[in-house]
């Protein structure tokens, strides 16, 4: 399996009153499932460090939570950027067929020409459907649509096949 040691889930995007709660940027769906992770880890100063989160609740169009041990404005502001994170074995299994993205990152895609069309850097939500960011001579942008686009994933091979052109 090619998924890391530690996934990122988001990231403390600013502070949230003077008791110490933390405005959060979730990347998990739905945004609040980033609360049910427990232990929490921030990655502070190049270094992971674990939190347990106090209390949460969704604020308007984001998440804020008290962190235990953060206790003032000036203790929260010190967080800010700091990305949040979980160890890879705190992430649920899934059915067959589905995938994290952090299981998607670095594989080789090859289209059915067995072209390589490069690695999977990253992954962005459009709205319509997803899209994986595929670096190799360039960058490409491939739209996450199983069946019609993506083929087959392969994570033991580390190989997703797409029916997808070289020269788009």
């Amino acid at each position: 399996m090619n998924r890391p040691e530690w996934i990122t889930l988001g990231r403390i995007a600013g502070v949230y009153g003077v008791k110490g709660w933390v405005r959060i940027f979730s990347g998990t769906e739905p945004r609040e499932g980033i609360m049910d992770y427990d232990p929490l880890y921030l990655q502070v100063n190049g270094e992971w460090q674990v939190f347990k989160v106090e209390a949460g609740r969704v604020h308007g169009k984001g998440l804020v939570a008290k962190l235990a041990g953060i206790d003032d404005r000036d203790a929260a502001a010190a967080l800010i950027d700091a990305a949040i994170g979980v160890r890879a074995e705190q992430l649920a299994p899934l059915p067959p067929g589905e995938y994290y993205w952090a299981d998607l990152v670095g594989l080789e895609v090859i289209n059915l020409a067995a072209v390589s069309l490069g690695k999977v850097e990253s992954l962005m939500e459009t709205g319509a459907n997803d899209v994986l960011v595929v670096r190799g001579d360039r960058e490409r942008l491939i739209p996450y649509i199983r069946g019609q686009v993506i083929h087959q994933i392969d994570l033991a091979a580390g190989i997703i096949h797409v029916d997808w052109d070289p020269d788009f």
